[in-house]
Order: C-alpha cells, then structure tokens, then sequence
C-alpha cells in the first residue's frame, strides 16, 4: 500500500492525491500523481516508494525496481524500500533476490509482520518451484533400465549369457519406459501386449509385435478367451518374449489387488498400470503407481508384485 507520511504543501496534495487513487485501484493516475510530486520535491523517499507500488501493480517491473532502488538511496534504514524492492523481486520471480531484500527490510524493522509473511510466502514458493522442477525432472528422464537393474541378474541365472537375455531385457526396458511416457502425456495407457518376435522364424507379415487386448478383462469368459489366443500368438509367432501393459482402471476381471492377493496387496487405491514380462523361463510382475503432484501426472517406481497372487493373465509361454 502506498505511504502517507511525510512531504507538506502541495506536494503533499499531489501525493494525497495519489495514495486516493491508488486505493481505489487506480494505478495509472495514482502514478502520474506520484510523477508530479516528485517534480517538484525529488527527494522524497516516500513518493519515490509509493510510485514503486502503483507501478508494481501496472506490471511495470523494471521502473518499478528503479524507484524502490531510489527509495533505499534516498533513505537506507527505512525498511520500506526493501519491502518495496523485495516485492517487487518477487513479481520478476527472482526468490533468491526477493529473500535478500526482506531479510534486510527485516533487520530495520525486526517487528513487521507484513515482512515475515512475505518471507514465509516465497520460501514456499521456492520449495514449491524446487519440487516442481524436480517432477518435471522425473517425468522428463524416464530411465527404467536404473530400475530394472536387479532383473539382469535373474536373467543370467535363467539364460546364461548375456548374448541369450539382452535383447529380452532392451525389450521390457523399452516397452515399459513407452508406457510410462504415454501415461505421463496422457494419464493413461493402451491395453496391449507386446511380443518380441524372432528376426528368424517369425512371419512378419502374419504376425505384428502388438496386440491389443482392451476387452480382455470385462468378463471371466472374455479374459478366458483373450488368455487362449496370446498363448496361441506366442507359440505360432516364435516369440522370445512378452509384455502386458494395462492400465488398472479397465480391469473388471481379475481384480488381482482383490481375494486371492488383498493381503498381499500394498497400493491401497491407487490409479496406475500393470506390466507383466512372460518369456518361457522367467515370468515378472509390475505394478506402477500414478499420482498428482503440482498439477502434473507422475508415474511412481515400478513396485515388484508376487506374480502368483497378482498376475494379469496366466503364463503365456508353456
């Protein structure tokens, strides 16, 4: 709010004037005003400081700065023009800057309230700004490999070699960093399983690597049915590997966080997505939680589950 104090005559008028209109939401005229009184008394700390805030309501940043800047000339151990300059830093989202400026206003006037809630304010929102850049960060630089890493080993115990597993590990890396992409982009995934097909043997223009299974889990006999068929897929298509993805919201059967697996069941509610690997000797399960953090979809780390009591279809690889 603009300062009442000091100044006499008519530049008191001018400035009266002034703190009238910038009440009543006039900031372009309260300016003026301020302009004028300044003319004719230019050293006056108080216009200075009051013209900073009418044009910090203008959004007239930079003039703004310069006049609390001339505030602090004008009259350093007034902790208004700190304020002024703090506020105004503020608006310019410059924190770090704008801390700077109250803690010093803080110091004049260790008693101001409106100092401290201005300093609780942005350190908020400097931890609100931290966190949702570290978000950002996360959904940005998916990297399940980091995730999936203890797999590998597993892997090797299955198949030997590295030569036998990497292309199986490249491939459930690659399929479940696509879905976590997609569910950042669009808070959902398609039903689908993925197969990784033999260069070989498999018939490409019969076969395709993607099958979608969007109706497989309305009924029993609907699930029964897509089960019979991707068993059947897998073996006619000479695949090494494959991987459901589905989103938990579509699955009416089996709800496998319910019965059989509730005791087991560690994600309450929560909205997300399965990923189960098949291959013939190593079958996986995964469950990744979804929530809302500063107005942004995150996919949680993929939480393990004991395929036994959770799986999504039964062993598709005989």
């Amino acid at each position: 709010m603009a300062e009442t104090k000091e100044g006499s005559g008519s530049e008191m008028s001018l400035k009266d004037q002034g703190n009238e209109f910038f009440k009543s939401g006039k900031y372009l005229k309260a300016a003026a005003l301020y302009t004028q009184a300044i003319k004719q008394d230019p050293s006056n700390p108080t216009l200075y400081s009051n013209r900073a805030a009418a044009l910090l309501q203008l959004d007239k940043l930079n003039k703004a700065l310069d006049d609390a800047e001339m505030t602090i000339k004008l009259k350093p151990q007034w902790e208004k023009g700190y304020f002024r300059k703090g506020s105004i830093l503020e608006a310019m989202n410059r924190y770090d800057d704008a801390l700077a400026a109250f803690h010093i206003a803080l110091q004049y006037n260790p008693q101001s309230q409106e100092v401290s809630k201005k300093m609780k304010k942005i350190n908020q929102l400097v931890r609100d700004s931290k966190r949702a850049q570290e978000v950002e960060n996360m959904r940005t630089n998916v990297d399940m490999a980091k995730h999936l890493d203890a797999l590998k080993r597993e892997m090797s115990g299955k198949y030997g070699s590295e030569e036998c597993w990497k292309d199986m590990f490249l491939f459930l890396v690659e399929t479940m960093e696509t879905a976590v992409k997609s569910w950042h982009e669009t808070s959902s995934v398609d039903a689908r399983v993925y197969f990784l097909l033999d260069n070989e043997k498999t018939q490409i223009d019969k076969y395709a690597p993607v099958v979608n299974i969007d109706k497989a889990f309305e009924t029993p006999h609907t699930h029964s049915s897509c089960f019979s068929f991707l068993r059947q897929y897998a073996e006619e298509s000479f695949s090494k590997a494959a991987c459901l993805v589905t989103p938990k919201s579509i699955i009416a059967y089996p709800q496998v966080w319910k019965g059989q697996g509730s005791r087991k069941w560690k994600h309450a509610q929560s909205d997300g997505f399965f990923a189960q690997f098949e291959s013939p000797s190593l079958r996986k399960l995964w469950f990744i939680p979804s929530s809302n953090e500063k107005g942004q979809t995150l996919c949680r780390d993929p939480e393990v589950l004991d395929i036994g009591a959770h799986e999504v279809l039964p062993r598709l690889f005989k």
